[in-house]
């Protein structure tokens, strides 16, 4: 096992990935920037070391920096988290190139699945169901209404390199379709330095289902089930719950199987998932893309399945096998995650930086955990995301995970900044959330309209 890994990441994520090696018995080192000196992950691993100024781009982003704390600490491999420099195929090739691993699929096969045009061909080759829609790169507006035209309206326009959101637009007609490219291939262009868009008939309404999947590098491929991340905002998931309301057993192995058939085709190793969007009048499934990491929501399949999903990357990526055989994974019960973020829902979702006065975290009672890196006196800093921590629960049954949530949220006291738990708990509340009735339509359209009248 490793002596030492290095965590190229900061918040929540550093911290879980921290006490996983610390369980494992391997040491830690952890970068910061100056706005992140105080931070937990900092206090918490063996090591820490500071990469840059708060800019993100000079510190969290910095690759030659980060790989030089690696160097001066002696550190084996980095861990990416999620986030940040976790899907960057070029930091993981210099990883290879230094011989410090790099926890997490190789460079070669992230080009292969975060191109989303490369990972539309692959499925198709994988035998795996995509939705209709423009096989290369889209560049212009011209190419885009005449590709359009052909599949049919609605479309969803996505920037081939895209991720976390950006570079997305919903198109219902051709008048809506010149102005949404340009701005779309603009955010796109901005966020990740390539225009590049591509086109497909939009699944609506739909539901986002995403599988867990863990390979190592001796040809063993599993899952771990399902999760259902249909509430979201502007493309950001808000709630996750597993197993899925929305699937039936026939469909579940259908769309697990297809999961574990798109990792082996790849060749994929280490932790990653594959996302689809569910036609429920149809009962049809279609490919939507590969996140390449660890997710943020990575806990409710842990709860569900047993499993430590960061522990098994740290030893697939080691080289050992994964520890568990398909057989020998068994889901019990249902899980739910509520992001904390640190913003005010009633002012457009505003981030809201801060220092916390006061902190209570829910604890107490079997099946409950709180991932954060918070602290009474911990100052947020303005630099980075908002989400300051994630509540997690388990119940024999989903009844029983809605309740014990709804307990959580309602004892969770953060005072110093404005927070969206209140909005949580308005929303696991809400009647058709609690009935299982929502589609990735539901919190924009249905729920938000309702929850800001009443101010």
């Amino acid at each position: 096992m490793f002596n030492k890994i290095l965590i190229a990441n900061r918040g929540e994520i550093a911290v879980r990935i921290i006490r996983a090696a610390r369980e494992l018995g391997v040491g830690t080192v952890a970068v910061y920037s100056t706005a992140d000196r105080d931070a937990l992950h900092v206090h918490l691993a063996d090591e820490a070391i500071c990469i840059g100024p708060a800019r993100a781009t000079e510190s969290y982003l910095n690759m030659n920096n980060i790989l030089s704390a690696a160097v001066a600490t002696g550190a084996q491999a980095i861990h990416p988290g999620f986030g940040f420099l976790s899907e960057n195929s070029k930091f993981a090739r210099l990883c290879e190139e230094m011989n410090i691993k790099f926890i997490g699929p190789s460079a070669k096969v992230m080009d292969m699945m975060g191109d989303k045009i490369n990972a539309r061909a692959e499925m198709i080759k994988a035998g795996v169901p995509v939705t209709p829609g423009s096989e290369g790169e889209v560049h212009t507006t011209d190419e885009a209404v005449k590709i359009a035209e052909e599949i049919g309206y609605p479309i969803m326009l996505k920037a081939s390199a895209g991720g976390g959101g950006k570079g997305i637009r919903k198109v219902t007609n051709v008048e809506e379709l010149v102005p949404a490219f340009e701005a779309a291939q603009a955010e796109a262009q901005a966020a990740f330095g390539n225009g590049a868009m591509f086109i497909e008939r939009m699944i609506f309404p739909a539901r986002h289902i995403e599988v867990q999947i863990l390979a190592d590098s001796h040809g063993n491929v599993i899952h771990l089930g399902e999760r259902d991340c249909s509430l979201q905002r502007n493309n950001q998931k808000v709630l996750e719950e597993s197993p899925s309301v929305a699937i039936g057993h026939t469909l579940r192995e259908e769309i697990t199987s297809a999961a574990v058939k798109a990792a082996a085709h790849v060749g994929y190793e280490n932790a990653g998932t594959i996302e689809f969007l569910l036609d429920e009048a149809s009962g049809k499934f279609y490919f939507m893309e590969m996140n390449t990491r660890v997710q943020v929501e990575h806990p409710v399949t842990e709860f569900v399945s047993g499993v430590d999903i960061v522990k098994e990357q740290i030893r697939v990526a080691n080289g050992n096998e994964l520890s568990v055989k398909q057989e020998e994974v068994t889901f019990s019960g249902h899980a739910i995650e509520c992001r904390i973020n640190a913003e005010n829902p009633k002012f457009n979702f505003a981030p809201s930086p801060g220092t916390i006065t006061n902190l209570f975290l829910p604890s107490g009672g079997v099946g409950l955990r709180v991932d954060s890196a918070m602290y009474s006196g911990y100052s947020i800093p303005p630099y980075y995301d908002s989400m300051i921590a994630k509540v997690i629960v388990h119940g024999e049954n989903r009844f029983e995970a809605l309740m014990k949530m709804q307990r959580a949220l309602l004892e969770f006291d953060v005072e110093g900044v404005i927070t969206n738990v209140d909005f949580q708990l308005e929303l696991i509340s809400d009647p058709h959330v609690v009935a299982g009735d929502y589609d990735t339509s539901f919190l924009g359209n249905v729920f938000l309209p309702e929850y800001l009248k009443e101010d």
